[in-house]
């Protein structure tokens, strides 16, 4: 009798999936895996590299699910920024623990640790990777993705990616690709800002194209999506919302997110604290309808900017934001055609605007934003009071160059 529940479980994913086919909606891969593939991981130790995200279409977690089946045994999980379950603030360092809700040992990949050692592997057969990513090289989960593929690779163990959708367009690449001399945390790989790529595929481009440490290959299976094409947006797939990342609440934050993450970099506030992140953006000296008619000015495809007011305050998942407690004044992104917006252009008009304005209030740290940007040349353009057209066509042959290297390891058309 102990056996018919996770029984019962799997039979009503299979309707589930099978209901979600026949209607064309996306399918992602942790369900099809759960339908089709469970056979990869009988009677093997599995660790899961995922968070909060990490869920299937009835709103259960993969953790949840896979322990529950009989002959699956999950011996360890692997959270990356924010945590297992996606508690944790930006930033926070995560400690190792064990999952309340399972009781299985829980290993931060976001603290000391990035990359999962010898000991905290030993026993693992397999390693199975469920993150939502949004689709920007400076988004960490993409990191821990390169790092724990890594890590497959040196202690042989088997690398499953259960694919998810690209959330903006898998067609979309812009900015500048990655610097050597700037990898970090925050930009693991040679790619552009924005590279159009499903976790999936990206795992198969890192593996494949000789880019993980060592040269070493990892034994990586990819289990596809059904119904998904590559020109869909998020909000076209059919899945529920759950925030990538507690600071984007939103598809709207989503769009912006590439290319105002850059303001992270000044002492202008990027709207944490507030209800619309990345989507605000101000200081108390700045001029709202002065920075949003010069923006305007500039007739940035696909984009308009508002004044605003805005006042940042601590929230769970935004501690200590710029200027707490203090009125802000800027403008707000408002993108009118996704398809046409190009997130990382728009950001240089912004700090170009900004640094015209207030060249003597901007202040900029120069490491942080060349880390974000992947490269120095932006910043140094910027300070040269380059306009941004000219910034904006220092990177475009690297990225077409990318945009044609990157096919090879496409899934979906």
């Amino acid at each position: 009798m102990k056996q018919i529940k996770p029984i019962s479980i799997v039979l009503s994913l299979f309707l589930l999936v099978s209901t979600c086919i026949a209607g064309g909606k996306v399918v992602t891969g942790d369900e099809v895996f759960v339908q089709k593939f469970l056979n990869l991981i009988e009677g093997k130790r599995v660790g899961i590299i995922t968070n909060q995200s990490g869920v299937l279409r009835d709103g259960r977690h993969i953790v949840d699910v896979l322990s529950g089946i009989p002959g699956v045994k999950v011996v360890a999980l692997f959270g990356p920024e924010h945590g297992i379950r996606g508690a944790a603030p930006a930033g926070a360092v995560v400690g190792n623990s064990v999952d309340e809700k399972t009781g299985i040992p829980v290993f931060s990949l976001y603290g000391k640790v990035k990359k999962p050692t010898p000991e905290m592997l030993k026993g693992i057969d397999v390693l199975i990777y469920d993150i939502q990513d949004v689709g920007a090289r400076f988004y960490t989960y993409i990191s821990t993705l390169d790092l724990t593929l890594e890590a497959a690779a040196e202690n042989k163990i088997e690398y499953i990616v259960l694919d998810r959708p690209d959330m903006l367009s898998g067609d979309l690449v812009d900015g500048p690709v990655l610097v050597d001399s700037l990898k970090s945390f925050v930009g693991i790989q040679p790619i552009p800002s924005v590279y159009g790529m499903t976790p999936g595929e990206l795992a198969t481009m890192f593996n494949e194209a000789g880019w993980i440490a060592g040269g070493e290959k990892a034994n990586l299976k990819v289990i596809r999506m059904e119904n998904y094409h590559r020109k869909m947006w998020y909000d076209q797939t059919g899945l529920s919302w759950q925030k990538p990342s507690p600071n984007l609440p939103g598809m709207t934050s989503v769009e912006v997110y590439p290319g105002s993450v850059l303001i992270e970099a000044t002492n202008i506030s990027e709207g944490r604290g507030t209800e619309r992140p990345f989507e605000f953006i101000g200081a108390p000296f700045i001029d709202g309808e002065k920075l949003s008619r010069l923006l305007n000015r500039q007739h940035i495809k696909g984009v308009r900017f508002k004044s605003v007011d805005f006042k940042p305050k601590s929230l769970p998942w935004a501690t200590n934001p710029k200027y707490e407690g203090e009125i802000c004044h800027g403008v707000r992104i408002v993108v009118t055609d996704r398809n046409e917006f190009k997130p990382v252009e728009m950001g240089v008009y912004l700090l170009w605007a900004l640094r015209k304005l207030y060249p003597d209030s901007l202040k900029i740290r120069p490491l942080a934003l060349d880390r974000l940007a992947g490269t120095p040349v932006i910043r140094e353009m910027i300070y040269e009071g380059k306009h941004p057209e000219e910034i904006i066509s220092s990177w475009q042959k690297q990225t077409e160059e990318f945009s044609r290297f990157r096919k090879k390891f496409l899934l979906y058309k």
